[in-house]
């Protein structure tokens, strides 16, 4: 069974950066499409950033030129750089592996942008 675990999210003050990290185990997640998303309090979950197996890296206009995503496949891990938060980046992001047979989730990672 296919786990994906994130890390990395803490408090930070505005105009920080901090860089996520999502684990794979269980599966290779060079093979799966990779995305972030994340979800504020009372909000709807939204799309962060996603990364194909072709390398291909699409993102959010709210995050676009502030984060990128990557991956690490001899770690098979994927991370999300993210700098110059501002408050409206505080959610609870989430790592999620997808292709035409299985999909994953992870738990989440806390990031909180406050002074």
């Amino acid at each position: 069974q296919g786990q994906l675990v994130e890390s990395g999210g803490e408090l930070v003050q505005p105009g920080g950066s901090l860089r996520l990290s999502c684990a794979a185990s269980g599966f290779t997640s060079s093979s799966y499409s990779i995305s972030w998303y994340r979800q504020a309090s009372g909000k709807e979950r939204e799309l962060v950033a996603r990364i194909t197996t072709a390398g291909n890296t699409n993102y959010a206009a709210s995050v676009k030129g502030r984060f990128t995503i990557s991956r690490d496949n001899s770690k098979n891990t994927v991370y999300l750089q993210m700098n110059s938060l501002n408050p409206e980046d505080t959610a609870v992001y989430l790592c999620n592996a997808a292709n035409l047979w299985h999909n994953y989730w992870g738990q989440g990672t806390q990031v909180t942008v406050s002074s």
